[in-house]
């Protein structure tokens, strides 16, 4: 993304749920404002909740290079564009696209999560998609119909119709007044399709009766169905009503493992060893109803064979969960997993 950047010669545009002050994030920050002082036009939006360590004196520096710095749904009532009732609607999406030519999405954020300078070991486990030619049209348009919708002006000459590309296909959803549903969809579309195999890393497993559903048929179908989620979650709340779901799929045949070694963030689905889906979408309740996402949906079965090739290494260093294992967990750990289930359609 770096190098991305440094070759810019006419347009960046960064869309980021979650920019930290941190040394990754003065690095990024850095690199866009060298490049806003050299002409280039640098629009950064950013969520208001993700970054909310962020302080407003961090983006400084590039607003004083030349760059277009906006916040995503402000929480604070003293800001211009603050609306009670668009509190809860976050932009979740990690997007990055330079000079309409390449385009970056998947679960990173930029911070020293992803990147620990001192510590590269101990990075959060995640993954990311770079994409070259007509597809990234797709984020350049979705880009702008977030930015216009933050009240900032597009330029006309600069605004083009997306290019169609059946191998690579940018998925985006709308929330508010008239959500679109179209990542959850495409999700449903490949687990009701997928005749050999389903593999799914996710990193908020807390999805709704359809998607569990469809997960549970496949598998009873006979595909091969795996599903990778972390063993504990940077959220407590969130490991424990996952763990409350885990019963049911196992019953039915889906195999689940549970990643052991670092933080486990991605999100990332390969059907029938042809079709991957990676981009920021959590299989839980906040990405369906309440987050902007952008998910990425390749047709290709070299393509697919990568990232299976990384789930596969992946399952080296999980622990398989067993259905009678499940069953017998301490009468305190079924308590609390049942109580933070009750909170699903809040996580």
């Amino acid at each position: 993304m770096l190098e991305a950047i440094a070759s810019a010669r006419r347009e960046i545009l960064l869309e980021m749920y979650w920019i930290g002050a941190d040394r990754v994030g003065r690095t990024f920050r850095d690199a866009l404002a060298e490049r806003a002082s050299a002409g280039v036009r640098v629009c950064v939006l950013f969520d208001a909740v993700g970054s909310l360590e962020t302080p407003d004196s961090f983006w400084g520096p590039l607003l004083d290079a030349g760059a277009l710095v906006q916040e995503f749904s402000p929480i604070s009532p003293l800001k211009r564009h603050f609306r009670p009732g668009r509190l809860a609607y976050r932009d979740h999406r990690k997007v990055l696209v330079v000079d309409g030519a390449v385009g970056f999405t998947g679960g990173i954020n930029i911070g020293e999560h992803w990147a620990p300078p001192d510590a590269p070991g101990s990075a959060w486990r995640d993954d990311a998609i770079e994409i070259v030619g007509p597809a990234v049209h797709a984020f350049r348009s979705a880009f702008q119909t977030v930015w216009r919708q933050c009240g900032r002006a597009v330029p006309e000459e600069e605004v083009g119709a997306s290019v169609l590309d059946p191998r690579v296909r940018v998925l985006t959803n709308r929330v508010g007044r008239h959500p679109s549903r179209s990542i959850l969809r495409e999700y449903l579309l490949g687990l009701r399709r997928a005749t050999k195999s389903i593999d799914i890393t996710s990193a908020y497993f807390l999805p709704g009766p359809r998607f569990l559903y469809a997960m549970r048929s496949a598998a009873r179908r006979g595909a091969r169905v795996r599903l990778l989620v972390p063993l504990h979650s940077d959220v407590w709340i969130v490991s424990l009503a996952m763990n409350s779901l885990y019963g049911r799929l196992l019953s039915d045949g889906v195999l689940v493992y549970a990643y052991k070694p670092r933080t486990l963030h991605a999100k990332t689905a390969v059907f029938d060893e042809r079709f991957t889906m990676i981009g920021s979408h959590n299989l839980d309740t906040l990405s369906w109803r309440f987050n902007l996402e952008c998910n990425v949906v390749v047709d290709s079965v070299e393509f697919a064979r990568v990232v299976r090739d990384s789930f596969e290494r992946d399952l080296t260093e999980a622990e398989p969960l067993d259905w009678s294992t499940w069953r017998e967990r301490p009468l305190s750990l079924r308590a609390l997993a049942w109580f933070a289930a009750l909170f699903r359609s809040a996580l």
